[in-house]
């Protein structure tokens, strides 16, 4: 039955066109931002999940610069260490050079004063923002440990946690700024006492220009040797112990970086359109979106066709 009121091919043909045309903009929106998830109404689960990976990843990244920060920080330290214990050694050539009777010993003494100045210099320059870990009061128990954020996690329930790296100062300290000097237990301040003259000293400020070649100043001036000594083994110890947090940092550093990546995979496979099979998706629509514009064209004739019957 023919019917100028109600036109049910072109009805069908309209449809047809409509659910094409839908088609289409959902697989141009696909090819425009890459994504086949872009929102929540597009699969709320998958952009729920992916949200939420994004966030974490955030976070990661932001851990990955703090790491960086850690790293250099402990850099800066390290190579501090590696710059006060040559300069020590030359304090203690100084010192096996000043052992030989009938030296000038205020000559060797000048250049000692020189060499502990730039001890004194080189552990204040060892800071890196605001962070130095070569000197620091170490009766104050909290500020002798630093902690550098390393880690972020979330467990199966939604709960987070932050992992941490602990450094602990008084294994890194040169030169302690607690007020008492007696107390003092930095490897460059450390006091000591020579046995025959009851002389007071440190590294940092040990002077031979009044000693003798009497036996018993001979004798003190191989005890400053041996203080001397002491203390470059004991910042060859730091050394070593903040290249144990360097490498702890650097492994940190490169799982962070893993896992970012890992992320990165994991919300691609969740959201990320298949361009190949998108644009396929596509010329196949411009095709149908082609046929049913035609199809409704014949269904509108199809009207016209019914005027032929009154002439």
């Amino acid at each position: 039955m023919s019917s100028l009121n109600t036109n049910i091919a072109a009805m069908t043909a309209l449809q047809t066109l409509r659910s094409t045309n839908s088609e289409m903009l959902q697989t141009q929106n696909r090819i425009s931002t890459g994504l086949r998830v872009a929102s929540a109404s597009d699969n709320a689960a998958y952009w729920s999940i992916a949200t939420t990976m994004r966030s974490d990843r955030q976070s990661i990244s932001t851990v990955s610069d703090a790491l960086g920060l850690g790293s250099a920080t402990a850099e800066i330290a390290s190579k501090g260490i590696e710059s006060a214990i040559s300069v020590a050694n030359k304090i203690k050539d100084k010192l096996v050079a000043a052992r030989t009777p009938g030296v000038d010993r205020d000559k060797i003494q000048s250049e000692i004063t020189e060499l502990q100045a730039s001890l004194s210099e080189i552990v204040s320059g060892a800071s890196f923002n605001g962070q130095n870990w070569l000197t620091g009061d170490s009766t104050d128990t909290d500020a002798m440990t630093r902690t550098l954020v390393a880690s972020f996690s979330r467990a199966s329930d939604g709960s987070i946690s932050i992992g941490t790296i602990s450094v602990d100062l008084t294994n890194t300290l040169l030169v302690d700024s607690q007020t008492d000097a007696t107390a003092r237990v930095g490897a460059l301040d450390t006091q000591a006492t020579t046995t025959n003259g009851g002389v007071d000293y440190t590294v940092l400020d040990l002077d031979i220009s009044a000693l003798t070649d009497s036996v018993d100043d001979l004798a003190d001036l191989e005890e400053m040797l041996g203080t001397v000594d002491t203390a470059i083994t004991t910042m060859t110890d730091a050394a070593s112990s903040l290249g144990a947090v360097q490498t702890r940092i650097d492994i940190q550093k490169d799982f962070a970086s893993s896992l970012m990546s890992a992320i990165d995979k994991g919300v691609g496979q969740l959201v990320d359109a298949d361009m190949n099979e998108e644009s396929t998706r596509l010329q196949a629509l411009q095709v149908r979106q082609q046929l049913g514009i035609q199809a409704l064209s014949i269904a509108n004739q199809q009207a016209q066709s019914i005027l032929s019957l009154f002439r």
